[in-house]
């Protein structure tokens, strides 16, 4: 089935949904590490921030990277980085370093 028989407005409505429930999601998954979403799917809350501010950018709004990832993370990165990071295991490190290859 397409999308194509929802009008843009709600195609978009739909979609902001679907955003807020992942940031919400990862919110309430503090535990998982950005190195195990790198290494499972492709992507982290890193990610995420960067294609909130190519996407600002493309609508001409101006947000900068650090203020895109408090929107994903919840609050400043500095801050969450330090209460809910941990550091990477060796085993973390190789299959990141081998998906890069």
């Amino acid at each position: 089935m397409s999308d194509t028989h929802l009008e843009s407005n709600q195609k978009t409505e739909i979609e902001a949904a679907v955003l807020r429930r992942l940031l919400a999601h990862l919110d309430a998954r503090k535990d998982t590490q950005n190195i195990e979403l790198m290494n499972l799917a492709g992507f982290c809350r890193n990610c995420l921030a960067k294609w909130y501010v190519a996407a600002a950018e493309q609508q001409g709004a101006d947000l900068n990277y650090e203020q895109a990832r408090e929107i994903v993370y919840g609050m400043p990165y500095k801050d969450w980085k330090a209460k809910y990071q941990s550091k990477a295991t060796a085993e973390q490190l190789a299959n990141f370093n081998q998906s890069k290859s």
